[in-house]
């Protein structure tokens, strides 16, 4: 089977990740609520007259993903594929509204036809002129992981030789409420705000310098704690990995009870740096591919900030690096990428 390269990585987050060329050197605190993207020049990559009627997950994302094909130094890909947990809340948050607000009569389809989760999708290949295969998926916080499976298979399978795939979600207007109203009452709140972003990866067949590998990829929906670690173990022992070969773990700690899973994964690895992410972007369905952009960006400049270090010391070379996410003790994913 051919093998699976990330040739760039893009990302809109809570920090000044866009259009900044450093690596995380300045950290803005986010609020205890929430935590908004840090939007880009949205003029340098979307007019104005159609950036008006986006919502700014389509915004966010348009501009991303145009931006990872000019990194990569391409036109047009083979695939696009997305992943999105809430997918355009904004537009559905104002049909609702309007059918509040006018009674369930006279209600104009736009802000409908806008809020479906294939709309960023949707918005890219327009503007590409791209009619090649294009799907969203829309499977909680492993949104993102299946969109980079899907890429995976096409490439393994020579179905497709570059592929654009990322994950988007934003913060809309009222839902984020409704959400913190449950999170109170059902967890006693969590730590880490909820947060917005799009991440965008060109994936490709072709090795090239600067080109991260990836080796392999995992989910699983449920597991307890031992579950997760003979999961774990399973895995690197299929990708003929050992522990020690492990440098860094990048992990999706967020302050919630549920960081026990990443405690008990942990334990395995006793000399890998283990980094984290979450209190930087804000926690959101598709957060995870936040997490896979700061492990591109160590592989590619081997350095580390040290906002991410959450334990252990950085090693002199960093080859081999192991993602593991999970959310609300569901929807677990290993991701391993290697230099």
């Amino acid at each position: 089977m051919k093998k699976v390269y990330i040739h760039s990585a893009v990302t809109i987050s809570a920090q000044n990740t866009f259009e900044n060329s450093e690596f995380l050197n300045e950290i803005k605190a986010i609020p205890l609520k929430i935590a908004p993207a840090h939007y880009p020049n949205y003029r340098d990559y979307i007019a104005p007259a159609a950036s008006r009627r986006m919502a700014a997950g389509v915004k966010m994302g348009v501009t991303a993903a145009t931006k990872a094909l000019e990194k990569a130094n391409l036109k047009h890909p083979d695939a696009i594929i997305i992943g999105t947990g809430m997918g355009c809340i904004e537009d559905t948050e104002k049909f609702l509204n309007s059918i509040i607000a006018n009674d369930e009569a006279f209600l104009t389809p736009t802000a409908f036809i806008q809020s479906t989760h294939n709309t960023v999708g949707a918005q890219i290949a327009l503007g590409l002129k791209c009619k090649a295969y294009n799907n969203t998926f829309v499977h909680a916080a492993l949104s993102f992981e299946s969109a980079l499976m899907d890429a995976q298979l096409l490439i393994q399978q020579e179905e497709a030789h570059h592929i654009l795939v990322g994950g988007v979600d934003e913060l809309g207007k009222e839902i984020i409420n409704y959400i913190q109203l449950l999170e109170d009452a059902k967890y006693k709140g969590i730590q880490v705000p909820f947060g917005e972003g799009a991440s965008f990866f060109v994936a490709s067949s072709d090795t090239e310098e600067n080109a991260v590998e990836l080796v392999d990829m995992d989910v699983c929906s449920t597991a307890c704690q031992e579950t997760i670690q003979n999961k774990l173990k399973s895995f690197l022992i299929k990708n003929k990995i050992e522990h020690a070969d492990i440098d860094a773990l990048v992990l999706g700690r967020n302050g919630d009870a549920f960081d026990v899973y990443y405690d008990s994964v942990t334990s395995l690895f006793k000399n890998a740096t283990k980094l984290h992410y979450k209190h930087l972007s804000g926690e959101f369905y598709t957060a995870s591919p936040f997490g896979m952009w700061v492990a591109f960006e160590i592989l590619k400049r081997q350095e580390i900030p040290e906002a991410l270090i959450y334990d252990g010391k950085t090693k002199a070379e960093i080859h081999t690096i192991l993602l593991y996410n999970q959310f609300k003790g569901r929807d677990h994913s290993f991701i391993l990428l290697k230099r």
